[in-house]
């Protein structure tokens, strides 16, 4: 089935290409998508007391807190593409107290499951709740770096990197046959073929350099427009898409038109950008500015060298198998939490307004687009950054804010779907404010009135 309206083009005027026709949202789906982001946490963190060691409670507590729908890394690629037996995966913390304070790699306990099995467990738990699942991968970002050993990275790294978008459509759509198998693929609410594809191992090979957002997204378009092509040809019937990290709205062109959803994750960042840039966190360990990180007094007594803080030779791959940067993991590792909190508290009115703006700006760029295209927008992840795992920032009286907000603009530009905010999740400390998580749900389903601004809003 090609997804294509005839060439209406008026007689004896130029030929022009036929509009790609998008596959419509199925018509059971909710008018609106809560969604709480449980990532590749749901599979790495499910052992004994972890917080998804129990998938029915977990989706239970979801519908408590007003969600409908939740986001996952699915692991496609090993499941159905990596030739490896999935029947016991077996997977555990990076190494040692090794990102043990980064969000999504406090994995505390070692699991082992069957794969197909786990999957299966999970949409049968959803289904259960009466909640829906977008279907992802993060495993060309950082899935396989949990695993304990190198096979899943290695496999993955065997695909050509022109191929590795396509390699996941068929991975996916092998994943929806096994679900409609089983009676649960009507919980599908949409197919991303990669989480953040401008960001992460699916940029290799690019013929040109991409150290720039236009340039990875130029580059990546005929690769993941011919993905997006091989799911539609593989499930017709099925949305598919992919999705960016921030919201790239110099560079929309390359979007590739074979989407059925737009999805952006609006991270504003704003006063988190001045420690990143400040502390060079995405930089390298040997240039890891100590000297002004100690004199802000930042770090936790007895923090090591940050080149120390390395995982042994024998898991170095784990290292390359996640693309978060390695002075980010020392730093949330190492810094006092509080400390920062107070940090970024102090230095947040200078940026308010400016982030205000550019989250407005944002949405409506993208709600533009979307409309445009006469597809649904969707916003997967989003609001002001990645914080340490101890960090109240965004979950105490300034982000609980920020969150009203999103889900206020979130509702104004009419997205199909949005979240609280990418800590509102079990895995994060956030999820046990249930209050604020049903409020923001109300906000944008209902558009009820908002508390009381927080102080310095």
């Amino acid at each position: 089935m090609t997804h294509v309206l005839d060439d209406d083009t008026a007689p004896g005027a130029p030929a022009t290409a036929p509009r790609y026709v998008p596959v419509a949202p199925a018509a059971h789906l909710p008018k609106q998508l809560t969604i709480t982001l449980w990532d590749f946490t749901w599979y790495v963190r499910s052992g004994p007391g972890e917080p998804f060691e129990d998938l029915d409670r977990a989706a239970r507590e979801a519908v408590e807190r007003g969600y409908n729908t939740v986001r996952i890394c699915a692991m496609p690629f090993l499941l159905f593409r990596s030739g490896l037996d999935t029947s016991v995966v077996e997977l555990d913390r990076l190494g040692g107290e090794y990102a043990q304070r980064v969000r999504w790699y406090d994995v505390r306990e070692q699991t082992r499951f069957d794969g197909r099995e786990k999957l299966l467990e999970l949409f049968r738990a959803c289904r259960d709740a009466g909640l829906f699942v977008i279907l992802s991968s993060w495993e060309y970002q950082q899935s396989s770096s949990f695993s304990t050993t190198s096979d899943w990275w290695d496999a993955l790294r065997a695909v050509a990197p022109e191929d590795r978008p396509t390699v996941l459509a068929d991975a996916l759509a092998d994943l929806i046959d096994l679900l409609e198998e089983h009676g649960l693929a009507d919980r599908v609410a949409f197919t991303e073929l990669h989480n953040e594809v401008a960001t992460g191992h699916l940029l290799e090979g690019l013929p040109s350099p991409v150290d720039d957002e236009a340039g990875a997204m130029a580059g990546l378009e005929p690769r993941l427009a011919a993905g997006l092509r091989r799911f539609h040809e593989r499930r017709p019937d099925q949305p598919v898409t992919v999705n960016y990290s921030r919201v790239p709205i110099a560079t929309m062109r390359h979007v590739p038109e074979e989407i059925d959803v737009l999805v952006v994750h609006p991270y504003v960042y704003g006063v988190l950008d001045e420690v990143t840039a400040a502390f060079d966190l995405r930089g390298s360990l040997a240039e890891f500015p100590r000297a002004e990180v100690d004199a802000a007094g930042l770090l936790r007594p007895g923090a090591p060298e940050a080149t120390s803080w390395v995982l042994p030779p024998e898991s170095a791959w784990k290292m390359d198998a996640t693309i978060v940067g390695k002075p980010e993991i020392f730093f949330h590792d190492w810094v006092d939490a509080a400390v920062l909190d107070r940090y970024l508290e102090e230095r947040y009115p200078a940026h308010r307004i400016e982030m205000d703006r550019v989250l407005g700006i944002w949405l409506d760029a993208a709600a533009d687009q979307a409309a445009a295209r006469g597809i649904p927008l969707v916003l997967g992840e989003g609001w002001i950054g990645y914080t340490p795992l101890y960090s109240d920032f965004e979950g105490g009286p300034i982000g609980a804010e920020y969150c009203r907000l999103a889900m206020r603009e979130s509702r104004r530009v009419g997205t199909w779907g949005t979240i609280v905010c990418s800590n509102a999740a079990p895995h994060h400390p956030m999820w046990s404010d249930v209050a604020l998580q049903l409020e923001c749900n109300e906000i944008f389903t209902e558009g009820v009135p908002t508390a009381s601004p927080a102080p310095g809003r």
